[in-house]
């Protein structure tokens, strides 16, 4: 598992909740630095995944463990 330096719980959230509370995270952020999500909505996978291209903010990790979701978002300088 990479370093990260803010953590966002977005368990039992359904979309779009847990993408609109990173991208409001990743705001308060600087370049660079590493956002880490979890989550628990299957969808989660392929709306984080969409996120990363549309805003250019790197998707450095996706990792399903015992039906939760654990992403790594770096913020684009």
């Amino acid at each position: 598992m990479t370093n990260f330096d803010h953590e966002l719980d977005a368990r039992g959230l359904n979309c779009p909740l847990p993408i609109l509370r990173a991208k409001k995270t990743l705001n308060t952020m600087t370049g660079g630095e590493v956002l880490k999500i979890m989550a628990t909505d299957p969808g989660s996978v392929r709306d984080f995944e969409a996120f990363a291209k549309q805003t250019g903010n790197p998707l450095l990790e996706s990792i399903e463990n015992n039906s939760e979701f654990h992403f790594l978002l770096q913020k684009a300088d």
